[in-house]
């Protein structure tokens, strides 16, 4: 009998908890931007999900390849999530966890999140968890722009709560659940955001 972190890996807890509320079901096609290694893809690999993925490291994509030997190859590509070549509306949900927190500026946060958006179908499920500061303003050292030093000594571009309600709109997405903060023993904050892209939403 397959362990816990055989069946789940190193899966996102919140992403595990979209899972339990029956969001992401069997059948779905799932789109990872910005896959890394694949650690949220092992339960859906193991439940014959239909899951694709890109993520600029050529190494995190071949470790995706291993875990997912069953699947196409081309399901996996070396592409930056800004300039995927899978199409528009593509699938019924989206995973960006942990990724448009390394964009350097506005422009490319901009990018980065709309290159995801865009494969995303009608109806379907955007899952995102990215750096904020949310429950610790004003605590971190501004480099440029939304760029900061966080207490932990990385940098990282973070976003606030207008500023995800402001994409929400922007992106013809609604809120699925209400923006969750882990704030992180006083060092970063981590922030869930989960949308719906509405029928009218423009790409």
């Amino acid at each position: 009998m397959a362990t816990l972190a055989e069946q789940f890996g190193e899966i996102d807890i919140y992403l595990f908890d979209q899972l339990l509320k029956g969001r992401i079901r069997p059948g779905m096609r799932v789109f990872d931007a910005g896959c890394g290694g694949g650690r949220n893809l092992v339960y859906l690999l193991r439940e014959g999900y239909e899951v694709f993925g890109v993520d600029a490291d050529r190494r995190a994509v071949a470790a995706v390849w291993q875990l997912a030997s069953k699947l196409p190859a081309d399901n996996f590509r070396v592409e930056n999530v800004e300039e995927s070549s899978f199409p528009d509306g593509f699938a019924d949900v989206v995973l960006s966890s942990a990724v448009l927190h390394f964009a350097r500026d506005d422009d490319r946060f901009a990018a980065m999140l709309r290159g995801s958006w865009r494969v995303l179908k009608s109806g379907g499920l955007f899952f995102c968890r990215l750096a904020s500061d949310i429950g610790m303003e004003g605590r971190f050292q501004q480099i440029a722009g939304q760029v900061y030093r966080l207490l932990d000594g990385s940098e990282r571009y973070l976003v606030n709560e207008a500023m995800l309600l402001r994409w929400t709109d922007e992106l013809g997405g609604t809120l699925v659940d209400p923006l969750k903060t882990t704030v992180v023993q006083g060092q970063r904050c981590m922030t869930t955001w989960v949308m719906r892209k509405l029928p009218t939403a423009s790409r």
